[in-house]
């Protein structure tokens, strides 16, 4: 029995590790090779590629998310024992917002140093509060439906209840900062991922 619950769960984070690797392959598509109407020198190239700063950066910050995000991903289905059909459903919701992040991603390198930068940038950030809900809708699915192991502590499951909040909060901060000052808003996004980096290890079970 034992093995066959191992088996389910097993082919659900192995197509979840698929749909991350899409994601995150896709983020590159962002970058396009300058192209000049004359033959350009060494010059005229590097001046090109300067000019692609915000793709680098939102190519960068995005990477950086979503390798967080399955690094969690992985630590969270190690403290599964067994799935079921409501929370199939919702892993599949979780893996719909990751794999839109990359469009969020090409708005923000489009616009990011051009006006219209905060209206991107409040959307890049937006669409992490979607993420975040996702993770926390994921987290009360297997906590309410008794899909965790039974060596899992409740301090450790409190404690990852309590840093979601925590995430959710200064995400929906970042986002109406963002309207204020895109680097503001961006740089207070792009700091949770030192949080979420750090959480992940301290909640290994």
């Amino acid at each position: 029995m034992t093995e066959t619950l191992e088996k389910e769960t097993g082919r659900v984070e192995a197509f979840s590790d698929g749909v991350f690797a899409i994601a995150i392959t896709l983020l590159v598509l962002e970058f396009k090779v300058p192209h000049h109407s004359v033959a350009p020198d060494d010059a005229a190239v590097w001046s090109s590629l300067r000019h692609l700063w915000p793709s680098f950066i939102a190519f960068t910050a995005s990477f950086i998310a979503i390798l967080i995000m399955w690094i969690s991903h992985h630590g969270l289905f190690r403290m599964v024992h067994r799935v079921d059909t409501p929370f199939l459903y919702v892993n599949g919701f979780m893996l719909l917002m990751v794999t839109f992040v990359p469009f969020p991603t090409a708005v923000l390198a489009e616009y990011l140093g051009h006006p219209g930068e905060r209206a991107a940038t409040a959307f890049y950030c937006g669409t992490f509060v979607l993420v975040s809900l996702t993770f926390q809708l994921w987290w009360w699915t297997a906590c309410r439906r008794r899909l965790l192991k039974s060596h899992v502590p409740q301090e450790h499951i409190d404690r990852l209840w309590k840093s979601y909040r925590f995430g959710f909060v200064v995400y929906v901060v970042a986002t109406l900062l963002a309207f204020w000052h895109a680097a503001v808003g961006l740089g207070l996004c792009v700091s949770l991922w030192f949080y979420w980096a750090l959480l992940s290890r301290r909640t290994e079970a």
